[in-house]
């Protein structure tokens, strides 16, 4: 497209801004995408989702061979070649990118590869990633889908003494031998078990008091014995003091509790979440207004300028591929609904809100915790089972964790469940579906599941709070 002025342009070509993209074009609208990233794919594709899911996969196999004995096998772990991880990884990634890419130059919208600044409410500045003049795009709506970068803590000597992030861990062709992993939420975690499972020293050092913050405490509590199993040090409740170098190595000294603790290792890797990419956009010039860090959008997704929209991690509450691509076509569909002179009518519906995390064991949860149905004074009962006491895990050897369900006291509908345990990512699907049709515990408990299954675990907590309920 030679114009200058759409419809609809989208700020960021990553899993969000092509969702928004393609479906607002579907709709009819002018459209254009402005990307200034270095490659096209977005953080999932790129350094998220798919490449650690790929590194991991590595290193649950890895674990299988380890534990060959346990199942009368002979095998012996002879080693990792981790360049071969990373060129597997980099084969996928590339198919994976190559054919997100296409999809964003077969002609459906505007491609320009460049950084995007606001001058108005209705006009970006574009700065070419090849060096060439900036010039401008117009637009009647937009919608901002950045994404997020590494957060980086100002931790005394971190940045002078030198650091990994996810990024380095996921495209290294060689590991060093220990590290300390900062963080405890999900990348921290599943970090932690790569390296583990393909046989580094890692040592855990969590802020908070738990690991996977807003979730059960009990999920905290298997992951921690698990990890401390495997020989991963989990410190939870810390403090970190300073970083420094220490005969080429990485010193911390930190608190933990009241505790004066320290660890020396060969490199440092920093998990503690990530912050919305909204550097350089310039959206005081818009008048978009911000939530903390993050930009502030309505259930409508848009911003505090309606016919700017937001959604994916610059905005998002929970930074997951599966809501940010619904968060794009919500904006996108609404953005068509107001250039048609109507009421941005469709919100977002955080009901079946869905959480995993690909550790070993793997923990899934969805809906509803504890905490938030006492805070909103919603009647529920709650039961749980452990994986320890059911057939299918214990015939895998995979026994760790439990699954626990929350039904209303009054109308038995599913509200929500936390699963850490074997699969727990694949687990957790039956129950989104039995909550998106709002099936009650009384309906859940008579479906007919397989013997032996993972699967049927589900019945169980499914039958006790039946049970509270008509009891």
């Amino acid at each position: 497209m030679s114009d200058t002025h759409f419809d609809f342009i989208v700020i960021g070509g990553g899993s969000a801004g092509y969702a928004a993209a393609r479906t607002a074009h579907s709709l009819g609208l002018r459209v254009a995408v402005v990307d200034g990233a270095a490659e096209l794919g977005g953080l999932c594709i790129l350094r998220g989702c798919m490449p650690s899911k790929t590194l991991i996969e590595s290193a649950d196999r890895y674990l299988t061979i380890r534990h060959a004995a346990e199942f009368g096998l002979k095998a012996q772990p002879l080693g990792v070649d981790v360049m071969a991880i990373r060129d597997r990884k980099r084969r996928l990634i590339a198919e994976f990118a190559g054919y997100r890419q296409g999809q964003l130059e077969d002609g459906r919208f505007g491609l320009y590869r460049g950084h995007a600044s606001f001058v108005s409410q209705q006009e970006i500045e574009v700065l070419p990633r090849d060096g060439s003049a900036s010039f401008m795009l117009t637009s009647r709506s937009f919608c901002i889908t950045t994404g997020s970068v590494a957060s980086v803590p100002p931790i005394p000597g971190l940045v002078e003494t030198g650091y990994w992030t996810s990024d380095d861990v996921l495209d290294a062709a060689e590991l060093p031998q220990s590290f300390a992993v900062l963080g405890g939420g999900a990348i921290a975690l599943e970090m932690a078990h790569y390296l583990e499972s393909i046989g580094r020293q890692v040592t855990l050092i969590q802020r908070g008091p738990q690991f996977l913050t807003g979730l059960d405490p009990d999920c905290s509590a298997v992951i921690e014995k698990a990890y401390t199993r495997r020989g991963i040090k989990c410190h939870l409740g810390t403090r970190i003091q300073r970083v420094s170098e220490r005969d080429g190595r990485k010193h911390i000294e930190y608190l933990h509790g009241e505790n004066e603790c320290n660890v020396t290792v060969d490199q440092v890797l920093v998990a503690m979440g990530r912050v919305p990419a909204t550097e350089g956009l310039n959206l005081h010039a818009a008048h978009i207004a911000l939530s903390g860090k993050k930009i502030a959008v309505q259930p409508t997704m848009q911003t505090s300028q309606p016919h700017i929209f937001a959604a994916g991690d610059v905005c998002s509450s929970l930074d997951v591929v599966h809501v940010a691509i619904q968060q794009g076509e919500i904006a996108a569909r609404n953005a068509a609904r107001l250039l048609k002179g109507e009421a941005a009518s469709e919100t977002m519906d955080y009901r079946l809100l869905l959480f995993g995390v690909f550790s070993h064991p793997q923990v899934a949860a969805v809906g509803a915790g504890e905490a938030e149905l006492k805070s909103l004074s919603i009647p529920f009962v709650a039961a749980s089972y452990p994986f320890a006491d059911h057939g299918k895990s214990m015939v895998m050897g995979e026994t760790d964790g439990f699954v626990k369900m929350l039904a209303h006291r009054e109308s038995g509908e599913i509200l929500g469940v936390t699963c850490v345990g074997p699969q727990a990512t694949e687990l957790i699907h039956e129950i989104v579906i039995a909550m998106h049709h709002r099936t009650t515990v009384q309906d859940f408990m008579i479906i007919p599941h397989y013997h032996p299954t993972l699967s049927e675990i589900w019945t169980y907590p499914a039958e006790e709070c039946a049970d509270q309920i008509t009891g």
